[in-house]
């Protein structure tokens, strides 16, 4: 395979995305997930804006369909998928998250053969048959150790997780036309924009703010919060958003897979997850997917 920028960058992306992970898992544990999501969204377009101001001050035309749907992107990649994604991440750990996670690729490799003219393998395929397969495996398990989740609760959990892998391949497929024809930073500043104008929207139609503001002022891990949301999604969107802007989508979306790899060693590290042999067998299963995924 030949490794470019973009493979670098999708690369870079996983490694910096499993730390985040590590650090939002901490998070949750004082903050619910749709707080967590709309604070860290709104530090990285604080941090982003100037950042902008300084790399690329010039107001670039971009057209307003072109706006919309940088900003629709950002409303199903950010606002909706990352608010499931740490909801499921808070229901079934870091290390089972790291299989449900594999299901990413295989939904940007369908979407990208559907709506970006990239073709598909049989290789790619049969890759995707192996992900799922490593998802069941796992979820399948008819016990778990003790203090675990399993069962429904389970089954909920990954769930949630799929949902959220699919509005995220959802919404970087509608981003990568735009993200190869417009200024980088601000496709995605107005992603992470359309991401925030949802979840505000969201928090006054159910007019809760003064719930939201005692969220934040009961946090406990206020250190974990700032790191996780400044890697997570500043750090870690910009080095995601740029493989898919200098590479093939389907080949980004299984680099971003060896994530699962990271997250499974940091979770068993940092966070004293057990893993056992079932997820063991499950993470293997998915990553022979990713492999095959690769080779075609």
């Amino acid at each position: 395979m030949h490794v470019g920028p973009g493979e670098l960058f999708s690369l870079s992306c996983a490694l910096v995305w499993a730390i985040a992970v590590i650090l939002f898992k901490k998070s949750g544990e004082s903050l619910s997930p749709f707080a967590l999501n709309l604070f860290k969204n709104t530090l990285s377009l604080s941090l982003l804006v100037p950042t902008i101001l300084v790399v690329s001050p010039a107001l670039p035309p971009i057209p307003p369909l072109s706006i919309a749907l940088a900003m629709l992107s950002g409303l199903l990649g950010i606002g909706l998928a990352d608010t499931l994604y740490l909801s499921a991440l808070n229901r079934i750990g870091a290390g089972r998250m790291a299989v449900a996670q594999t299901l990413y690729s295989p939904f940007v490799i369908a979407l990208s053969a559907a709506f970006l003219g990239e073709r598909l393998r049989l290789l790619q395929w049969s890759g995707a048959v192996l992900v799922l397969g490593g998802i069941l495996l796992v979820t399948r398990a008819r016990s778990a150790p003790e203090g675990e989740t399993s069962g429904p609760a389970l089954r909920a959990g990954v769930a949630t997780a799929s949902l959220s892998m699919l509005f995220m391949a959802i919404g970087i497929v509608m981003a990568k036309p735009q993200l190869e024809q417009h200024a980088f930073l601000w496709i995605v500043a107005l992603r992470l924009l359309g991401g925030l104008a949802g979840m505000l929207v969201i928090v006054l139609a159910k007019r809760n703010l003064s719930a939201l503001l005692a969220e934040y002022r009961g946090v406990r891990h206020w250190p974990q919060v700032l790191a996780g949301s400044v890697t997570g999604t500043y750090l870690s969107m910009m080095l995601w958003l740029a493989g898919y802007k200098y590479a093939r989508a389907s080949v980004s979306a299984v680099l971003n897979e060896t994530a699962a790899l990271f997250i499974l060693v940091l979770a068993v590290i940092f966070l004293r997850e057990r893993v056992g042999r079932v997820q063991i067998a499950g993470i293997a299963l998915a990553l022979s997917g990713v492999m095959l995924v690769v080779a075609g």
